[in-house]
């Protein structure tokens, strides 16, 4: 009998350390976290990293042009997009060997707190702001000229920024911003904060159109989402990328529909010319192609499809 009682007494035991384990378990708080926002690939020779600053949330049914709610309405469904779609906010770095070399900066903390990560996944990739030789900006909107500056300094104390004069003449300068609509004077004032620091310590460097700046990194014109907006071309051994800024905004709706604009267009006439010419570049020609607003880390290759075309992401690949 007491063999008996001193088993039971032993299950008994055991059942209770299991529900202990288990509320346990269950009592773990969430963490609310996501792991750091980094990816990268080679590129020929050249080392490219895809950088996260974030996402905010876009509603393509109030913002996109040239179209109407409905049908925004039904390829957003098709996607599994609702009303208000998480839109990353990407930056690329590339390391050519010899130069470190960062395409835009992110919001820093221009547009809101799910914004601003670009310096701490920088460091979580293995880089220091310091490092960087050059920042080549695609246009002067907030959201990409807002993380040259931290804590009110050169986020970038060695880097040389470099920008169409086009963007700077109209992004900089004091009538336009005294001439621009209410809803508009941010874009204004955050250009000018972001990048007169570096313009009056003489660390701008303009450029005019389609220009080499370094090898393998050529300047290309795409004038029309802003006045200077450019696209770069990243080249190493016979492996190309093209880096489009905002050529485009909402996967979902503008690839199958290039045709289809945003608010936030310059001129969106010339803006669609030139997304429906680069994607028929990016199809033909079989190229990589990154944007600042594809579904993080916005790497990938564009094909036709039907009268429009569709997103093909890179493969999550080991770094060898």
């Amino acid at each position: 009998m007491l063999t008996l009682n001193r088993s039971i007494l032993r299950v008994a035991f055991l059942a209770g350390s299991f529900m202990f384990l288990a509320a346990s378990n269950a009592a773990a708080p969430q963490q609310k976290t996501q792991a750091p926002g980094y990816y990268r690939m080679m590129l020929g020779d050249f080392e490219i990293t895809a950088l996260s600053d974030g996402t905010v949330d876009l509603k393509p049914k109030e913002l996109l042009t040239n179209t109407t709610q409905a049908q925004v309405g039904a390829l957003l469904d098709r996607s599994f997009e609702g009303d208000a779609v998480p839109t990353s906010v990407n930056a690329y770095l590339v390391n050519t060997g010899e130069k470190l070399v960062l395409v835009d900066t992110g919001a820093a903390k221009l547009f809101g707190p799910t914004l601003g990560n670009l310096l701490a996944n920088l460091a979580a990739a293995g880089y220091k702001p310091e490092q960087v030789d050059a920042v080549l900006i695609t246009h002067m909107h907030p959201d990409h000229v807002g993380g040259l500056m931290s804590d009110g300094k050169p986020a970038f104390p060695n880097a040389t920024v470099h920008a169409d004069q086009h963007d700077a003449d109209f992004w900089l300068a004091q009538a336009n911003l005294d001439k621009a609509p209410a809803e508009m004077k941010g874009f204004f004032q955050g250009a000018m904060a972001s990048m007169n620091p570096y313009v009056s310590s003489g660390k701008m460097k303009p450029f005019d159109g389609n220009t080499q700046l370094f090898p393998g990194i050529r300047a290309m014109a795409a004038p029309g989402h802003t006045p200077g907006h450019t696209v770069y071309a990243i080249e190493s051994k016979g492996s190309k990328l093209v880096l489009w800024g905002d050529l485009m905004h909402v996967a979902a709706v503008q690839f199958p529909e290039p045709q289809v604009t945003i608010a936030f267009d310059t001129d969106s006439k010339a803006a669609a010319e030139q997304r429906v010419k680069a994607y028929a570049d990016a199809a033909q020609g079989r190229y990589l192609v990154a944007g600042a607003h594809l579904p993080f880390p916005g790497i990938g290759h564009v094909r036709a499809d039907g009268k429009g075309y569709a997103w093909v992401p890179v493969d999550y690949n080991t770094i060898r």
